[in-house]
């Protein structure tokens, strides 16, 4: 079982650097790219955490990939990344990013959001549903779309804890309640 509060040390760390520099979003950005490339390799997971391999091999790989990124590393970012491979954390990698990523949006009064369709939805209607949820929660929401066709017709949003349930399914279970 993971420790999440040494995942969560290590991000709110991460973070009070980043914001020194006023570079919160950069590093959230890189962090959940890093993430994602070493969640998506087995065998890069494997170099990374497999004690098999010595401290250095494991630096080299994740210098190698600070210079893989897109834009040059964020020194932030960069410094973390090194600590986690002396101190042999880099599994808590994953949890680090997500918990990153929370504690970036609550400081920037962002809250994250998912939206299911049953079909995919015009980038009109995705910006006119993340104002009405702006408006409802008054924070900013940060929208990101699934398909499930499951869901016959309609839109179901989950905002935070708050889920708002406009699909058709839903509403024709309730009809089918009432109905018994």
């Amino acid at each position: 079982m993971v420790n999440v509060s040494i995942a969560r040390r290590y991000a709110r760390a991460i973070l009070d650097v980043a914001a020194e520099g006023n570079r919160t979003d950069a590093v959230a950005e890189q962090l959940n790219a890093f993430a994602a490339v070493v969640g998506k390799s087995a065998e890069l997971t494997d170099v990374l955490l497999n004690p098999a391999y010595s401290r250095a091999q494991r630096s080299s790989v994740v210098e190698a990939l600070l210079q893989a990124l897109p834009a040059p590393a964020e020194p932030a970012l960069a410094n973390a990344l090194r600590l986690l491979v002396d101190r042999s954390r880099l599994g808590y990698l994953p949890d680090i990013a997500r918990l990153y990523r929370d504690m970036a949006d609550a400081r920037a009064g962002r809250v994250r959001g998912q939206v299911t369709s049953a079909v995919p939805l015009t980038a009109d209607a995705v910006a006119q549903l993340q104002q009405s949820l702006q408006q409802i929660t008054q924070r900013n929401v940060v929208l990101e779309t699934k398909v499930d066709p499951a869901l016959l017709g309609g839109v179901a949003a989950q905002v935070g804890g708050t889920l708002y349930d406009g699909s058709l399914r839903t509403q024709l279970e309730q009809m089918r309640r009432e109905l018994k």
